[in-house]
């Protein structure tokens, strides 16, 4: 989904469903139950053949006899993003080409909102909203975390789901790339990004190398700017990862490209 950084760490999948692990979370914020109730985003739920259902709306034209329209909306910080790229796909390979196929491009107005005229009804692979001006995208999919296809039918208006844009550029500043450390104490640290609430970050182990998997290090929230792993870490290599959240649990940023670090000693497989 997301181009330019290792497919496992960066694509996020689309109009972004922020996943959070309840153990995490209360043990990063122990007077979470003192805190205000936050808004619900509700998610997507696919068809049984896979399909994205349209949702409602007001058109903002009707389609061609016999051709649809695709109308959206995309926003950043809960903001509207004006002037993004919008591509609606044929085909798409997540793993290869990206877009492919007949494919339909139009950009956000300065509400964010965005309209494709009068397209082939069919099933479409993908509804990607780029990422202001980067190569990254992400999917229209809200609150699904997987490609998802979207049915488009003759003289209707399919309404996408509202897509949450992200960016990549949060500053991951301990581990740093390359680095060689014991497997104590690791310090994982990020700047300060604005209008964060608070932060995730992940160790991913590499498994080939020896590393194992620690998973309360997994999308593990911390309402500060660094946090000391309070588990060591096996021999081996791992990536990190942060990400930063506004306080509605939308997602901002994260870092860009892959942070790989490796722990010292003799890996056990």
């Amino acid at each position: 989904m997301i181009k330019g950084r290792d497919t496992a760490l960066s694509i996020v999948l689309l109009a972004i469903c922020v996943l959070g692990c309840s153990k995490s979370s209360r043990q990063a914020n122990p007077n979470s139950s003192n805190q205000p109730a936050k808004p619900v985003v509700p998610t997507v739920k696919t068809n049984a053949d896979g399909t994205i259902p349209s949702g409602t709306g007001v058109e903002k034209e009707k389609p061609a006899p016999g051709k649809a329209n695709v109308q959206g909306k995309a926003f950043f910080n809960e903001k509207p993003a004006e002037n993004v790229e919008v591509k609606l796909c044929e085909t798409f390979s997540r793993f290869g080409s990206g877009c492919g196929g007949e494919t339909f491009t139009t950009r956000t107005d300065s509400q964010g909102q965005y309209l494709i005229k009068n397209v082939p009804p069919r099933i479409y692979e993908g509804l990607t909203v780029k990422v202001f001006n980067t190569n990254y995208y992400v999917f229209a999919t809200s609150g699904i975390v997987q490609t998802a296809k979207y049915k488009i039918e003759p003289d209707q208006t399919f309404f996408a789901p509202d897509t949450n844009l992200f960016k990549n550029d949060l500053k991951l500043v301990s581990p740093k790339a390359g680095a060689k450390t014991d497997g104590n104490n690791i310090e994982v640290k990020w700047d300060s990004y604005p209008d964060a609430a608070y932060y995730k970050f992940s160790i991913y182990a590499d498994t080939d190398t020896g590393a194992k998997p620690e998973y309360d290090f997994i999308k593990r929230r911390v309402d500060g700017l660094s946090f000391v792993l309070d588990k060591p870490l096996s021999p081996g290599t791992y990536t990190c990862a942060a990400e930063a959240y506004n306080g509605n649990d939308i997602k901002l940023a994260q870092n860009s490209g892959d942070i790989k670090f490796t722990v010292k000693g003799e890996a056990t497989k």
